[in-house]
């Protein structure tokens, strides 16, 4: 039998892997996603090969990461359950907080598809290109462009160097 689970194991894409393994997950309709530290999992030993240069940073600093991950379908299809993967410790945290960063399986691998955000993150109930909107911090939007995550937070464009407006 334990020979059978490891084949299975080895047969499921990532996102349906981390599902089955038991990682707090926020579903499509909306609501938080919940970070915390699962040592030992399958999704945890995904996000330590995913995040392997932030780790060896932190340790070559003396320090001594935390890694906490979670997932959340993104979607009605069971293939969009993504990966939340964030890095504590005290060189990568700043002022804002910890970053979290949000892949999404692609075949046997994961996409990056949303990094480096600060602050806790929400699955809304809209969607864009049949995926939910994120929320992070509770005022900035993150939607789906096709691709990847894109932010909503307007750039201002820079004043016109010949005073025109």
């Amino acid at each position: 039998m334990p020979r059978l689970f490891r084949r299975l194991q080895a047969a499921m894409c990532p996102a349906l892997l981390a599902t089955a393994m038991g990682l707090g997950t926020a579903w499509a309709q909306g609501g938080p996603v919940i970070l915390a530290q699962h040592p030992g999992t399958e999704p945890d030993r995904q996000a330590r090969v995913l995040v392997a240069r932030p780790l060896h940073d932190a340790a070559a600093h003396g320090e001594r990461p935390v890694l906490l991950t979670g997932s959340a379908q993104l979607s009605t299809d069971p293939r969009r359950t993504a990966l939340f993967v964030q890095v504590q410790s005290e060189s990568l945290c700043g002022s804002a907080g910890c970053s979290t960063s949000v892949y999404l399986p692609d075949g046997r691998n994961w996409k990056l598809v949303l990094d480096s955000v600060s602050g806790p993150i929400t699955i809304t109930p809209q969607t864009h290109g049949e995926m939910h909107d994120l929320l992070v911090d509770g005022t900035d939007r993150w939607i789906w462009n096709g691709a990847t995550y894109t932010d909503t937070q307007a750039t201002p464009s820079p004043p016109s160097m010949d005073g025109a407006q």
